[in-house]
């Protein structure tokens, strides 16, 4: 892998393959975190406006068709942290798609019109997560869970905040952040001359990186519940703690310990809850492990009058790891390796993976992820589980009517 940092100030990190696929990403460093009380889903809603036209590609059909006519793919993403824009192509097609990228991220029209437009789809999507239990979990949860850092708020933002967004606000917002130095672009597959065409391609003024400081979130020092009653058939259960951001020494203990209780259908909180108990048929944990945040949890869609029993039984296995054994811990490491070196296979994860550790401090820290979970001994698990994944949890509970 190179890293380079070009003369506009991006950062450029090339991987390359010899594959007949060519992913490019391009990270801009803000998220939903930063954003001002009044517009918040800003960052959300100008990820959906950057493709609604450029001079050169006038309206959102145009776009899509530059990538989609060639068998590409093109899409984006918000999180609290970040603004990922990616494509995949074949690899004859990789300057096009670099192409495209540039232009929508540096060139868009935001206009009046496709801002209003476009903020009816956005009022859609946070309608639809509002309405989908499987989604309005996670914000309740970390509503509950933070109190003091932003991501108390959800990344859509609401539909206040957003109806009072203009293409003005998203304008301004689009010179502040979307700049050469708060840009990582990565690029796995096989590009010639490809540090020359990104400098060709990406050429506005550097601008200034964001550096974002946001009030630390103390540990709970209680439980936490919140819950919410729907005409839904099932009850979604969601159990979880705050633990730490991706850079401290126990993130990589909490990998591990995710890999025991939450992989696919052999972890012991699918093999608890669904396999013994027949509980639930969805069931899984997430461990999330930001820049400067992190949180573990497990989920579950139970029966109403199973709620009680689910949460016990995902507290048991939480109190079992104090008792994990050598070959537990030994199957962990390997699922992790296997997952970690099978989805480098997909170009497409491996560029989003990339821009991430880069962001996150350095992607060279990644070369040294696997011994980091090489080295997480039984005594790190038991410290680590009774550190952060004791009492005081939190607890949401979206109830249906059985």
């Amino acid at each position: 892998m190179q890293k380079w940092t070009l003369k506009s100030g991006m950062t450029l990190l090339y991987e390359p393959r010899s594959t007949d696929s060519v992913a490019i990403q391009v990270l801009v460093n803000v998220g939903s975190n930063s954003e001002p009380a009044r517009v918040r889903g800003i960052t959300h809603f100008l990820e959906h406006l950057v493709f609604e036209g450029t001079p050169s590609r006038p309206d959102a059909k145009t776009i899509a068709n530059e990538i989609e006519r060639l068998g590409g793919e093109m899409n984006a993403y918000t999180t609290n942290d970040r603004t990922c824009f990616h494509a995949k192509v074949l690899r004859k097609h990789a300057p096009t798609a670099i192409a495209v990228l540039a232009d929508i991220m540096q060139n868009p029209l935001l206009r009046e019109s496709d801002a209003a437009r476009e903020k009816n789809v956005v009022l859609k999507e946070i309608e639809l997560t509002t309405d989908e239990p499987r989604f309005h979990q996670w914000v309740l949860f970390q509503q509950t869970l933070f109190k003091r850092h932003p991501s108390r708020y959800p990344t859509h933002g609401t539909r206040a905040s957003v109806a009072r967004t203009t293409a003005a606000h998203m304008r301004a917002y689009f010179e502040q952040y979307y700049v050469p130095r708060n840009m990582v672009i990565s690029v796995v597959g096989t590009v010639p001359n490809l540090r020359q065409l990104i400098e060709q391609q990406f050429a506005k003024k550097p601008g200034q990186k964001h550096l974002p400081r946001f009030p630390r979130e103390p540990f709970p020092k209680a439980q936490r519940r919140i819950r919410e009653k729907r005409p839904s058939e099932s009850t979604y259960l969601l159990l979880g703690h705050l633990t730490v951001p991706r850079l401290h020494p126990d993130s990589s203990v909490l990998d591990v310990i995710d890999a025991v209780l939450g992989r696919g259908q052999s972890g012991w909180m699918f093999n608890e809850v669904r396999n013994k108990h027949g509980l639930a048929y969805e069931v899984g944990t997430q461990n999330v492990a930001e820049s400067d945040y992190g949180y573990f949890a497990t989920f579950a869609n139970v029966s109403r009058t199973n709620k009680e029993k689910a949460a016990g039984l995902i507290l048991n296995q939480l109190e079992r790891l104090q008792q994990l054994t050598a070959d537990e811990l030994a199957e962990a490491k390997t699922y992790i390796e296997g997952d970690f070196y099978l989805s480098h296979e997909d170009t497409q994860k491996r560029a989003d993976e990339l821009v991430v550790w880069e962001q996150l401090g350095d992607v060279r820290l990644l070369d040294g992820y696997m011994r980091k979970i090489g080295a997480v001994s039984l005594a790190d698990v038991r410290r680590v589980a009774k550190r952060y994944l004791g009492k005081n949890y939190c607890l949401v509970v979206i109830e249906g009517k059985r």
